[in-house]
C-alpha cells in the first residue's frame, strides 16, 4: 500500500454500529463493564480510548512500524523514551536540537543522573568516539532544529548495533511523507504531531512508533501510569490532518524550493541554510535517506544585528511571527529569542544560532505571495 493510500486508510475502519465513514470522537472516561474485569476491551479512559487506538495505528503504519504510542504533546512523548533509561545511564544527544529537547535533557533528566553528550552529529566519528560503558541512547533530530544540519540514521544505526545501544530519532522536521527512521535501523521514532503530521495548528501531540514489542509495552505501561494522553477530540483532528498530509507536503517542499532560492540571491540575506542546496554539506546523506528536502529552512542576515532581524520579522504579512512550525500557514521565527532560548547563549552560538538567525516553516500559500512578503520585509531591514 502506497503512502497516499496509507494515510487515509490505515488503522481506519467506517463505524461498526452507524457506518460512519470517519473515526467517531469517543468522548468518554469510562466504560461500562458486563462484570468485573468483563468488558469489551475498554475500561478507562486514560488507558485505553478507540479514537485514539485508531491514530496509534495509523501513525505505525505511515512510518512502517508495529506500535504507535501517542501522547499529550512532542516533549511528553520524549519525556516517555527518557524514561527507558536508568540513573547513570548516559545518551548521546545532537548539540543542535530543539531547545524544549535541550531543556528537558539538562534540566529535568540530568538531575535524576542521566548524563548528555552534545556533539556535532554529521561526524559519525565524533558519536562514537562518546561511546562508553554507561552509554544506553543515542538521540538524533534530522534535519536539526534550527540549522537544518543532516544525520546520516543508518550511520547512527551502525553505531547503535556495535555497540548494543538503543537509537531514537525525532522525525518532525522530515515527516513520515519525507522520511522513515525505523527503515533506515532506529528502534524509536518520535514526532511532535503537533506539526506536520497534525497539520493545521490546532492540535498539541506527541507520538513514538517502534517495532519492538518490549519496548512498546514499556511505553504503554508509561503512557498509562504518568497519564500525559491526548484526548479523543484532539485525535479526531490528528486523523483528519493525516488524511491529507502527502498532498501538503508535496506543496510545503515545492514552496520551500522558490523560497530558499530567493533567499539565496538576495543582496540583505548572508548564509541560508536548507539541505535541498547541493552544496549543502548533508545534501548527499539527506538525497539518500528523505524522499524531499522538507519545508524548514534558517537564514541570517549579511549583518548579525538583532535590530535588524526583528525589522524584518515585524514587518511580514503574510508570515505569522509565532512559535512552533508545519501548519498549512507559513511562520516566522526567532530561534535566539522563542524556540531556543531555554539554550545558554554561548552553547547557541556555538551551532550558528545568531541574533540575526531566522527560522522559517514554508506553508501552501501560493510561492509568489511568499517571496513578495519576505521582499518587502527584508527592504525594511535597510
Amino acid at each position: 500500500m502506497k503512502f497516499g493510500t496509507k494515510a487515509i486508510h490505515a488503522g481506519v475502519h467506517p463505524d461498526p454500529s452507524t457506518g460512519a465513514i470517519m473515526t467517531p470522537i469517543y468522548q468518554t472516561s469510562t466504560y461500562v463493564q458486563d462484570e468485573p474485569g468483563v468488558h469489551k476491551g475498554y475500561e478507562y479512559g486514560r488507558t485505553q480510548n478507540p479514537t485514539r487506538n485508531a491514530l496509534q495505528n495509523n501513525l505505525a503504519a505511515l512510518e512502517n512500524g508495529r506500535f504507535g504510542v501517542c501522547f499529550a504533546s512532542g516533549l511528553a512523548a520524549t519525556d516517555a523514551i527518557m524514561r527507558l533509561l536508568q540513573p547513570g545511564d548516559e545518551v548521546i544527544a545532537s548539540n543542535d536540537l530543539y531547545g524544549g529537547t535541550y531543556r528537558l535533557f539538562t534540566r529535568v533528566w540530568a538531575t535524576y543522573g542521566i548524563k548528555f553528550h552534545f556533539v556535532p552529529m554529521q561526524d559519525a566519528a565524533l558519536v562514537e568516539q562518546c561511546v562508553n560503558a554507561n552509554t544506553r541512547l543515542i538521540w538524533v533530530e534530522t534535519p536539526t532544529n534550527p540549522m537544518l544540519n543532516i544525520v546520516d540514521i543508518a550511520a547512527m544505526s551502525d553505531i547503535a548495533t556495535r555497540h548494543q545501544l538503543k537509537l531514537a530519532v525525532d522525525n518532525t522536521f522530515a515527516s513520515p511523507y519525507l522520511q522513515n527512521p525505523l527503515d533506515l535501523g532506529a528502534h524509536l521514532v518520535v514526532h511532535s504531531a503537533t506539526k506536520y503530521i497534525n497539520g493545521h495548528s490546532d492540535v498539541i501531540m506527541g507520538a513514538i512508533i517502534c517495532n519492538d514489542s518490549d519496548i512498546h509495552d514499556q511505553l504503554k505501561f508509561y503512557q498509562n501510569a504518568v497519564g500525559a494522553v491526548p484526548g479523543p477530540q484532539d485525535c479526531f483532528l490528528c486523523l483528519r490532518g493525516i488524511k491529507t498530509l502527502h498532498l501538503r507536503m508535496e506543496q510545503h517542499c515545492n514552496n520551500a524550493e522558490k523560497i530558499a532560492a530567493f533567499l539565496l540571491t538576495h543582496p540583505l540575506v548572508g548564509k541560508v541554510n536548507f539541505p535541498g542546496f547541493t552544496d549543502h554539506p548533508g545534501h548527499a546523506v539527506a538525497a539518500r535517506q528523505m524522499r524531499r528536502f522538507g519545508a524548514m529552512l534558517s537564514f541570517s542576515l549579511k549583518e548579525d544585528s538583532l535590530e535588524k532581524a526583528v525589522k524584518v520579522m515585524s514587518a511580514t504579512k503574510l508570515f505569522s511571527l509565532a512559535e512552533s512550525l508545519g501548519g498549512v500557514e507559513s511562520l516566522i521565527g526567532h530561534p535566539a529569542s522563542m524556540t531556543h532560548a531555554s539554550i545558554p547563549i554561548e552553547e547557541r552560538r556555538k551551532t550558528g544560532v545568531l541574533d540575526s538567525l531566522i527560522r522559517l516553516s514554508i506553508g501552501i500559500e501560493d510561492a509568489e505571495d511568499l517571496i513578495e512578503d519576505l521582499k518587502q520585509a527584508l527592504e525594511c531591514s535597510r
